[in-house]
């Protein structure tokens, strides 16, 4: 068996704690009188990590967790505190904005010089030049100095030498962020060819959308430390429900708030489950839905039932009141349904159902309450749902030639 290409080992980072020139003389002091400096500030702790080649990682947390710091350990610009990192391998990384280029030369002189840097020159580099240049697609700016570049020009000068020059394993930092929808889509296509010509990613991405479309593994890092890792769609999905916990009200302010609403929702099940952890569902199973509303004055409220993906986009809605259904009443101001969906034909990926009690008329929207739905599965189909279908007039088996 093949080393991994990147290896961790109980890596760790930490830094003294100067706010003030004070405090950087009493560190000085520490180091030079007891060789250890124990008043520091760790950002990053006891991370074990294993990437082999042709893998992908999106790396995921909030601001200051420390991704930027493991992602600057793995390529060497800082040296751990504790533990050790190997790379087995050449990489490529884009990590941050404009690093590496020379603000007073052009875009050109600056291709030139980074693709130099990484072994390419010559008639080789004279050769590829055109490519780099047509993927950054910046125009006449090619020619001008990089300081006057965008953001967003700056990340398509970096992208496009690291696509030209294809290394073992590429590690980008919140490259997607950045730039025009379209350059998104063109690096997003590049990134997926890559890893299908046997390319290793490591993904730092505040965009579970594409930390899910991108890779297959997922590392979340909180307060300097691995919280969870694996599966891409078990990861992302517990730090969603992560932050869905800790943006909702407290149990009482959401109580006061819902106290005053015409209709709130008291909870919902999935499958007999009512629980934040997303509920794992295989392609093609039943979905049961089941949701208690309370009306505040004892109305029968109307229950809307809707299913997006990851990404907040709408997949499918409907409501008691478009098929004509009266919920049940469960007391004088507490009703229930129950909504199945046989045969669920969602195409693998991370879902929410969310439950929204209107009134009567089915007019007007109150209260929301969301559950996650992962749906697991094998499949080369894309977009969001797989439709009945028959191929005609073709013949089955071999690979069109």
């Amino acid at each position: 068996m093949s080393a991994p290409l990147i290896e961790a080992r109980g890596l760790g980072k930490s830094y003294p704690k100067v706010h003030r020139s004070s405090d950087r003389l009493r560190a000085l002091g520490r180091l030079l009188f007891s060789g250890v400096d124990n008043d520091r500030i760790s950002v990053l702790r006891d991370v074990n990590l294993e990437v082999c080649r042709g893998e992908s990682l999106g790396l995921i947390g909030e601001n200051g967790a420390g991704k930027s710091t493991l992602l600057k350990l793995i390529t060497g610009v800082l040296t751990p505190s504790t533990g050790s990192v190997n790379v087995n391998g050449e990489f490529g990384a884009l990590l941050e904005l404009g690093a590496g280029f020379h603000p007073e030369y052009s875009g050109r002189d600056n291709i030139a010089m980074s693709a130099a840097l990484h072994g390419l020159e010559g008639a080789e580099l004279r050769r590829r030049l055109p490519e780099i240049i047509a993927f950054a697609d910046i125009g006449r700016y090619i020619d001008e100095p990089v300081k006057h570049y965008s953001s967003g020009m700056v990340v398509r000068l970096g992208f496009a030498v690291i696509a030209a020059l294809k290394p073992d394993l590429l590690i980008t930092d919140e490259v997607l962020a950045v730039g025009d929808e379209s350059f998104q889509k063109k690096c997003v296509q590049w990134m997926k060819d890559y890893l299908a010509g046997g390319g290793t990613l490591i993904l730092v991405s505040h965009s579970m959308y594409h930390v899910q479309k991108l890779c297959r593994h997922a590392c979340w890092l909180r307060e300097g430390e691995v919280a969870m890792a694996g599966d891409v769609f078990d990861v992302t999905q517990a730090y969603l429900a992560y932050h869905e916990r800790k943006s909702a009200p407290q149990p009482n302010q959401r109580e006061a708030t819902r106290g005053n609403l015409e209709f709130s929702v008291l909870d919902v099940a999935l499958n007999d489950v009512d629980s934040e952890t997303p509920l794992l569902l295989d392609s093609g199973e039943t979905l049961k839905v089941r949701a208690r509303i309370r009306s505040r004055d004892g109305r029968v409220p109307s229950f809307a039932i809707g299913v997006v993906r990851a990404d907040g986009t709408p997949v499918y809605g409907v409501s008691t009141d478009m098929d004509g259904c009266v919920p049940q009443r469960l007391g004088e101001n507490e009703y229930a349904c129950e909504l199945e969906f046989a045969d669920l034909a969602l195409l693998p990926g991370a879902y929410s159902v969310r439950v929204h009690p209107m009134d009567p008329e089915g007019v007007r929207l109150f209260d929301t309450l969301e559950r996650g739905v992962v749906v697991r599965g094998a499949t080369r189909e894309f977009g969001m749902v797989r439709l009945a279908h028959r191929w005609t007039h073709a013949r089955s088996g071999g690979n069109a030639s």
